[in-house]
């Protein structure tokens, strides 16, 4: 008997049911945005934001988002949610980015904050798990940030990520799995992944710590075997010496019927160092320099400087399943990216015939002026 087909309604929901979803963020009720979001009283001279779409868009309402609005101004604003740990689980941070002005200089990227960060006083110095995202300054600095936190340093990713530079909006995902392994994406695409433990250049402490634990651990090990190990060859049908006191001679051990063959750090029989050094140390050195794992994650927000002012920020989601992102992705971003070019399509053949316009009433002004001074040039010559 064929077994029946479950229809993909339900599997999608199913898939939903499954995910984790931390905290997302597409600004669809209007000016309430304002009871979920904290802006920095920090410093009287950060820039605001405001809710909107921009001057060009693929839906006036589902393209609003936070909009820097000031030039030369830092900005700092961030939004709590229920704080959780990622141990153990994949970490996907997604959003999106639209440098409406053409950035010239300046940050499009957000962090991840602890849960006890204070958000009235956020700003430069607040300490944050993870940064993601773009960073554009002049010709030289157009790269991708992927920075973490770890043993109160920041690491970045020593792969150069190039960003996105046009006026569009543009979908930016960063991934983090258990497994030690990461990807970055920009609309849906990978452009980089790798090992967390490699290309944060963390190889180096790692060997460190581990060639440290080793020595110790199996230098223990081999101790305590060693000891099991003596045991078989002692006389067992000695006794202690009536006159023994154990004040003055210590401990009393029965004598060896003959020297052991452990000795001068020979590997004890009946253990596996490979085997052990793998149960020992998979839940100790690897656990505290797994860089992938947050304990306390609990905000999102913007801390970041910017020249030009116009960046529109929007559609954030922070979750645990790599499908729902990319459906969100999709049904967010994807949906609005083409409309977007079009309008701005629109909008530049707008102006390419307004200009002409303008040239031509131009030259007819100019051709008009020239005529009549002509013409009052020929009177003058008359009156003569």
């Amino acid at each position: 008997m064929a077994a029946a087909r479950v229809p993909l309604w339900a599997i999608c929901v199913l898939r939903v049911a499954l995910a984790t979803v931390y905290f997302q963020e597409e600004f669809l009720d209007g000016e309430r945005w304002r009871n979920r979001w904290v802006h920095s009283t920090n410093d009287s001279q950060f820039g605001h934001f405001r809710l909107s779409s921009g001057n060009f868009y693929g839906h006036k309402e589902k393209d609003k988002g936070l909009q820097t609005t000031q030039n030369s101004r830092f900005y700092a604003i961030s939004a709590r949610f229920k704080p959780f740990s990622n141990k153990g689980k994949t970490l996907i941070i997604q959003y999106t980015v639209k440098h409406e002005q053409k950035m010239d200089c300046g940050g499009g990227y957000i962090k991840l904050f602890p849960a006890d960060v204070d958000q009235k006083n956020l700003n430069g110095k607040s300490q944050y798990y993870i940064m993601f995202g773009p960073d554009i300054c002049g010709f030289d600095i157009k790269t991708v940030h992927v920075i973490l936190h770890f043993k109160n340093q920041y690491h970045a990713n020593k792969k150069s990520i190039r960003c996105k530079v046009d006026s569009f909006t543009h979908l930016y995902t960063l991934v983090l799995r258990p497994d030690l392994t990461y990807e970055v994406k920009i609309d849906g695409q990978s452009i980089e992944s790798g090992s967390i433990e490699y290309d944060w250049q963390l190889t180096s402490l790692k060997k460190m710590e581990k060639a440290s634990a080793e020595a110790e651990g199996w230098d223990q090990a081999a101790k305590d075997k060693s000891q099991d190990w003596e045991k078989h060859f002692l006389d067992a049908s000695a006794s202690k010496p009536s006159d023994w006191k154990g004040e003055l001679d210590g401990d009393w051990q029965a004598a060896m019927l003959q020297k052991p063959p452990y000795q001068d750090g020979l590997k004890p029989e009946g253990i596996d160092k490979d085997v052990w050094l793998h149960q020992k140390m998979k839940n100790s050195y690897l656990t505290e320099y797994d860089l992938s794992e947050f304990e306390n994650i609990g905000a999102v927000g913007l801390e970041l400087w910017q020249v030009r002012s116009g960046t529109i920020f929007d559609n954030f989601l922070i979750t645990d399943d790599e499908e729902y992102a990319e459906n969100f992705g999709k049904a967010t971003w994807g949906e609005t990216k083409g409309p977007e070019k079009e309008m701005d399509a629109i909008q530049a053949k707008e102006e390419v015939k307004k200009a002409q316009e303008e040239d031509e009433d131009d030259m007819l002004m100019g051709r008009f002026s020239g005529r009549e001074n002509s013409f009052k040039g020929f009177h003058r010559r008359n009156e003569f």
